[in-house]
């Protein structure tokens, strides 16, 4: 688990929850160096907690193998009934995002980290977008 430092101010703050080990610091740099401020884990039960703790602008939870599917939708559902406007995006594959329904929106999740970036910013500025025009 790695934490948000105590002055993210302006800066949006990304939950992000991963369970590939190695996959997960990665992601947590490209993000970091691209100027947001991320809290991360491997576990979804900890994000959980997490996510009660502080506010974040995005929870974007990585969904990789058959287990990661419930989990994802799960861990979703539970956000959005705890805090029903949070943004949440799953990083998969286009096949598994057909198969849900929970996220506002799902990232690509192929490596390629200018991709992975630019889907993030994307579901930042919609949420931003809707968000102004109410």
């Amino acid at each position: 688990m790695t934490n948000l430092p105590a002055n993210h101010s302006d800066t949006p703050a990304i939950l992000h929850v991963c369970r590939r080990e190695m996959l997960r610091p990665v992601r947590d740099e490209i993000l970091r160096i691209s100027g947001f401020h991320v809290d991360s884990t491997l576990k979804a039960d900890e994000a959980a907690q997490m996510f009660a703790a502080r506010p974040y602008d995005l929870v974007l939870i990585d969904v990789e193998g058959e287990r990661g599917i419930p989990e994802a939708e799960h861990l979703c559902s539970e956000i959005k009934t705890a805090k029903h406007k949070q943004l949440v995006a799953f990083a998969c594959n286009w096949r598994v995002a057909i198969l849900t329904d929970c996220p506002d929106d799902v990232v690509r999740s192929e490596f390629d980290p200018a991709g992975f970036l630019a889907g993030v910013r994307k579901v930042l500025e919609r949420a931003d977008g809707a968000s102004t025009a109410n």
